[in-house]
C-alpha cells in the first residue's frame, strides 16, 4: 500500500477563500493528528531507534500465524499456483469473480507508489540490509493475508441484490458473535468500515492522483501548467471501471496489474543486467549488512525495523483490505483463496520491492552525497528515478508509465473496499453517492492541497489493523480446523478426484 503525504480541498473556492480554508482545515485536522499519531505510532522499543505500535502489532501478529499454521506460507505455495491456474474448479464454486481475479484487485491495492518510494526511503535509512529484512517481512506477511481471505470466505454472506458482502466488517461482527461477543463484534467492525471509507479516499484516492501526477509533470510539461486536466483523465478512466461494479473492476485489474508488473519488473532485470558485475557485491550488502549494518542509526535494529516498516506498509498485511475483494472468489473451500492470498506479499514484496531494492543498492544512489537532498527530503520516487537514469535517460519514463499505472490500479481497488464498507454503514442504495466522491476526490487532488487531511486519512488506513487483527487472533483456530480438513482430502486424494484430475499428479 502507498500512504499519503499530499492533500484535497475544494476547487471551487475563490483563490484568498481556498487558501483560508485550507490552512483552517490543516490546522483542525493536524491537532486530531497529533493525538492519533501518539497511539499509532508509540514507540514500544527502548533505545535510539524507533518501533511504532502499529508495526509492533503487524509483526507479532504475523509471527505468531505462521507458526500457528506450521509456515503454511511455504508449504503450500506450489498448490496455490495450481490453484490460481485453475487446476481445483468444481461444480460447486460460487463466487463473482475466479480466484486470480480476486487476487489481481488485491494486487492492485497494494502494488502501488510504495514499491517505488517507499523501498528507496527505507533503504537510505536502514542501509541495504533492511532488504533483507524486508523480504522475511514479507514471507511472515503471507500468513496474514492467508488467514484474512480464508475467513472473508468463512463469513461472506449474500446480499439481496445477489452481490457478496465479505471482508473483515463480516468475520469481526458474524466471527465475533459465535464466541459470545456480538456487540464488540458489531463495534469493531462499524470501526474498520468506518476507518477503511474514510481512509480510500485519501490513500486510494488523492494521495494516488497527487503523487503520478507529481511523476507525470517531469516528463509531459502540459500537466504542469494544466494540472485539473490530469485529474480530469484520471477521474475519467477511474470512473468507467468503477461504476460497472467488482466484476469491472476484476477484469480491468487482470489485464493491468500482470501488464504493469511485467513492465516495471523488466526494466529493473535490466538495470540489473546492465549492471551484472555488481551484484554479487550487492548481495553481499544485503545479507552481511542485514546484522551488521554500517553506518546505520539504530544499527542492527535499525535495519531490521525499516525493512519490516517498508513490508508492512506495502502488502497491507493485517490491515483487513484485501479480504474484501477475496471474499468475492469462486472457490468451493474459504482456505483455498486464503491459498491464492498467499501470492499476494509474495508479488508485491518479496518481488517487486526487492526488484527496487537491488536497483537502488547496485547503482548506489541511496548512499552517494550527491543525492542526500533527496534523501533529506524523503524523495523516495524521485531517487528511484535517479537511478533508472544511470541506465538510460529514457528510462524514467518507464518509471513515470510505472507510476501511473500503479497509482490508477490502487485508485479502481480501493474505491471497491470503500464502496463494500460504505454499504455495509448505510445500505446499498446509497452505493452511487460513495462512487461520486471518491470520483470528486480524484479531480480535487490535482488542484488542491491541505496535508493535515490526507495525513489523517492516512493515520485511519494503519487504525485498520487494529480491528482487523483482533478478528484474526480470535478466529484463528476456525481457520487451522479448516486447513487441515482441507489438507487431508488433498492427501486422500478427494480434492484431485472432484477437480477432475488424475491420479498421480503432485497435489502440493
Amino acid at each position: 500500500m502507498n500512504y499519503p503525504r499530499p492533500a484535497w480541498l475544494l476547487p471551487l473556492l475563490l483563490p484568498q477563500q481556498a487558501l483560508a480554508a485550507d490552512v483552517a482545515i490543516d490546522a483542525f485536522f493536524g491537532s486530531i493528528n497529533g493525538f492519533l499519531a501518539q497511539i499509532i505510532f508509540f514507540d514500544v522499543f527502548p533505545g535510539e531507534t524507533e518501533m511504532p505500535f502499529i508495526v509492533a502489532w503487524l509483526i507479532v501478529a504475523a509471527v505468531f500465524l505462521t507458526l500457528r499454521f506450521n509456515f503454511v506460507n511455504l508449504r503450500m505455495m506450489r498448490h496455490a499456483y495450481r490453484v490460481i491456474r485453475g487446476k481445483y474448479r468444481t461444480a460447486d464454486d460460487r463466487g463473482e469473480v475466479t480466484p486470480f481475479q480476486a487476487l489481481s484487485t488485491a494486487l492492485s491495492a497494494t502494488v502501488g507508489l510504495g514499491n517505488i518510494a517507499g523501498v528507496a526511503i527505507a533503504i537510505s535509512i536502514g542501509g541495504p540490509g533492511a532488504t533483507f529484512w524486508m523480504i522475511v517481512a514479507g514471507f511472515l506477511g503471507m500468513t496474514t493475508k492467508f488467514t484474512e481471505a480464508s475467513l472473508a470466505q468463512m463469513y461472506r454472506e449474500v446480499r439481496p441484490d445477489g452481490r457478496l458482502m465479505g471482508g473483515a466488517m463480516e468475520y469481526l461482527s458474524r466471527g465475533l458473535a459465535e464466541k459470545g461477543s456480538p456487540r464488540l463484534g458489531r463495534t469493531l467492525a462499524i470501526m474498520f468500515a468506518i476507518f477503511t471509507i474514510l481512509g480510500s479516499f485519501g490513500a486510494g484516492s488523492a494521495f494516488q492522483v497527487s503523487q503520478s501526477m507529481g511523476a507525470i509533470q517531469e516528463q509531459i510539461p502540459f500537466f504542469r501548467e494544466m494540472p485539473i486536466a490530469y485529474g480530469l483523465l484520471m477521474a475519467v478512466a477511474v470512473g468507467l471501471v468503477i461504476i460497472g461494479g467488482l466484476r469491472r473492476i476484476a477484469h480491468v485489474a487482470e489485464a493491468v496489474v500482470p501488464t504493469m508488473v511485467v513492465i516495471y519488473v523488466s526494466a529493473c532485470l535490466w538495470i540489473i543486467a546492465s549492471n551484472a558485475a555488481l551484484v554479487p557485491d550487492a548481495l553481499g550488502k544485503i545479507v552481511i549488512e542485514a546484522f551488521s549494518p554500517i553506518a546505520v542509526a539504530g544499527g542492527f535494529v535499525g535495519a531490521l525495523v525499516q525493512g519490516f516498516k517498508r513490508a508492512v506498509f506495502s502488502s497491507e498485511a493485517g490491515l483487513g483490505s484485501a479480504a474484501i475483494a477475496h471474499s468475492a472468489a469462486s472457490v468451493k473451500y474459504p482456505v483455498r483463496q486464503g491459498l491464492v492470498a498467499l501470492y499476494e506479499p509474495f508479488i508485491d514484496t518479496v518481488v517487486i520491492c526487492t526488484m527496487t531494492a537491488l536497483v537502488i543498492v547496485i547503482t548506489g544512489v541511496y548512499d552517494a552525497p550527491e543525492h542526500e537532498a533527496l534523501r533529506a527530503a524523503s524523495q523516495g520516487a524521485a531517487l528511484t528515478s535517479v537511478a533508472f537514469a544511470t541506465v538510460s535517460d529514457w528510462f524514467p519514463m518507464i518509471l513515470a508509465l510505472s507510476v501511473v499505472l500503479f497509482a490508477y490500479s490502487t485508485a479502481i481497488s480501493w474505491s471497491y473496499y470503500g464502496e463494500r464498507c460504505w454499504v455495509y454503514v448505510f445500505g446499498e442504495r446509497y452505493s452511487i453517492l460513495y462512487k461520486a466522491i471518491f470520483i470528486g476526490f480524484v479531480v480535487v487532488a490535482s488542484i488542491a492541497s491541505a496535508g493535515s487531511l490526507l495525513d489523517f486519512t492516512d493515520l485511519l488506513v494503519l487504525a485498520m489493523a487494529f480491528p482487523n487483527l483482533i478478528g484474526l487472533y480470535v478466529l484463528s483456530g476456525k481457520v487451522k480446523a479448516a486447513l487441515g480438513e482441507y489438507q487431508a482430502g488433498l492427501k486422500n486424494g478427494e480434492l484431485d478426484r472432484e477437480a477432475g484430475i488424475l491420479p498421480g499428479k503432485c497435489r502440493y
